[in-house]
């Protein structure tokens, strides 16, 4: 007997398959209109999962979302109030390409209590977060087919900008105390032996993201100079910096390094994502044309939000802030590394990161933690699977956590509905793999 209701009976309305016929005549026309740089851009996976992130009653271990609900708001409201009322013409109006003097007074003032002490606000330009900087940096030195080294992992975003220029991505081992020179030295030789260019390396080195895993400090001068000797610009993503546990964050590697390193900053970990708003301290000799290109992709920076950040370093105290979120930030760490200690099976091992947003969880080779993420959903929490960290195609047994958003109570639980499903990935393996996995 056939089931009147079987959806596979069902008849699609004639207007609709007409309409349904005239959009695809419409993609099939219009496909062979994309550039071949289009074939790169990519749907970002982090992205994807926040997405699913809102969903009621999820546990979002996800998120590199910074903790708001410590602001003044009320007094922020106050002042966005009042720099419309007073300043309007000037905040509602286009503004500099570079950004706002006063701004940039004041982003100096920012780096130096990192150690930039040298930072001329002429040499900066103000950019819509720092990731713009990054797309600006391989738009212009970058063509088809050059090279862009990068630790192994790195931040989603990055690569997906780089890709998107065409770029060859060439990942570098880190290991616990960050990107390792010897196998840096080791990947530019192989490169150029191939005949490759190389022109930026790209990093994180406080509090990788998503490793969370720091560049020690004796490395960070070895591989500027790895990079100078061979021509590489070095480009220096520090969103993190400041967010160091004890309130002593390493010296950037821009500190001592004025002519080889593009430092990139952004208010979103030290205020607000919202605001939209990073900058980029360039090299004098190559200020000009980074400058222009931004300019052509923005016009100008938004001088609203430029005003409220500016209002924020002058008129509140940013530091006290910045110390508050440095404790909170610890609790939550030490909060799921106690978690994963007293839930995750043996056989699974984490980084312990001193400062930032991330712990970075690494499985038995063989597991593929992108199917674990659905299983993960349905049991109410939610990750980013290490695949999204890396060029490469294959198979990650990494996965990322985040706990700064989220309340050390829902951390554990969070950890808690995880635990059983790396469990069950875990009895998947076959002895020999997870032996190996114990002894690496």
């Amino acid at each position: 007997m056939t089931n009147s209701s079987d959806s596979s009976h069902e008849v699609i309305p004639a207007e609709t398959e007409a309409a349904l016929e005239r959009v695809a005549d419409y993609a099939a026309r219009h496909d062979v209109l994309y550039s071949a740089r289009a074939a790169n851009i990519k749907q970002s996976a982090v992205r994807d999962v926040f997405d699913i992130s809102i969903r009621p009653g999820l546990v979002s271990l996800a998120g590199g979302s910074p903790y708001l609900r410590s602001l003044p708001l009320d007094d922020l409201g106050r002042t966005a109030q009042r720099i419309i009322a007073e300043q309007g013409l000037e905040a509602l109006q286009y503004g500099g390409g570079q950004g706002m003097e006063e701004l940039r007074e004041l982003i100096c003032e920012v780096m130096a209590a990192e150690g930039i002490t040298d930072a001329d606000p002429a040499d900066i330009v103000v950019t819509t977060g720092s990731q713009s900087a990054q797309d600006v940096a391989a738009k212009v030195f970058c063509n088809p087919g050059d090279v862009i080294l990068c630790e192994d992992p790195t931040y989603v975003g990055a690569l997906n900008t780089f890709e998107a220029y065409e770029v060859d991505v060439v990942t570098v081992p880190m290991d616990d105390k960050g990107l390792i020179p010897e196998e840096l030295e080791r990947t530019i030789l192989r490169l150029k032996e191939e005949g490759r260019s190389i022109k930026l390396l790209y990093t994180i080195p406080s509090f990788n993201n998503p490793s969370g895993v720091t560049m020690e400090a004796g490395r960070r001068q070895r591989v500027v100079d790895i990079c100078r000797d061979n021509n590489i610009l070095v480009l220096e993503d520090n969103p993190y910096g400041m967010l160091r546990f004890d309130g002593h964050p390493l010296a950037p590697m821009r500190a001592g390094n004025p002519n080889d390193v593009i430092y990139l900053g952004s208010f979103s970990k030290i205020f607000a994502p919202g605001v939209r708003l990073g900058w980029a301290l360039v090299p004098r000799h190559l200020h000009r044309r980074f400058y222009l290109a931004c300019e052509a992709v923005v016009l100008c920076p938004s001088p609203l939000t430029q005003m409220l950040v500016s209002a924020y370093l002058t008129d509140y105290d940013w530091r006290g802030h910045l110390e508050t979120m440095r404790v909170l930030y610890r609790e939550r760490c030490e909060a799921m590394l106690a978690a994963l200690a007293e839930h995750l099976p043996e056989g699974v091992h984490w980084t312990t990161p001193e400062g930032g947003f991330f712990v970075w969880v690494t499985l038995p080779e063989g597991i593929d933690t992108y199917p674990l993420l659905y299983e993960a959903i349905d049991a109410g929490v939610v990750f980013i699977p290490g695949a999204a960290f890396t060029p490469s195609d294959e198979a990650s047994n990494k996965l990322r956590l985040a706990f700064s958003a989220v309340s050390p109570e829902d951390i554990a639980e969070g950890v808690r509905r995880l635990a059983p499903i790396l469990q069950r990935a875990l009895a998947s393996v076959p002895p020999q793999d997870a032996a190996h996995s114990r002894n690496s």
